[in-house]
């Protein structure tokens, strides 16, 4: 039997208010094989400490990207480099 494998080193970028609540701008994470997709990563980043569970505690505030192209949360990640979390973004 193999051991679980994770999805291997992946890139994920905080903007703005999601960025001083989780406490850094950028990090390398390995999420375990049970993640799959972006929702799936948020929901393995909330466990990782209160200040990830703050930052996506509503989800209708937070915008992702995955491989600087936007993503809903459903897009799979399985492949991917980077993924990023921003707030929307709003112009006039």
């Amino acid at each position: 039997m193999s051991a679980e494998k994770g999805l291997g080193n992946m890139k994920v970028l905080y903007f703005a208010w999601v960025r001083q609540r989780v406490g850094t701008g950028e990090e390398i994470v390995e999420a375990p094989d049970t993640v799959e997709t972006v929702s799936d990563l948020i929901e393995w980043l909330k466990g990782r400490d209160e200040g990830y569970a703050q930052a996506f505690a509503d989800l209708r505030v937070i915008r992702a990207a995955v491989d600087q192209e936007h993503a809903a949360f459903d897009a799979p990640i399985r492949d991917a480099r980077e993924v990023a979390f921003f707030p929307p973004v709003t112009g006039g």
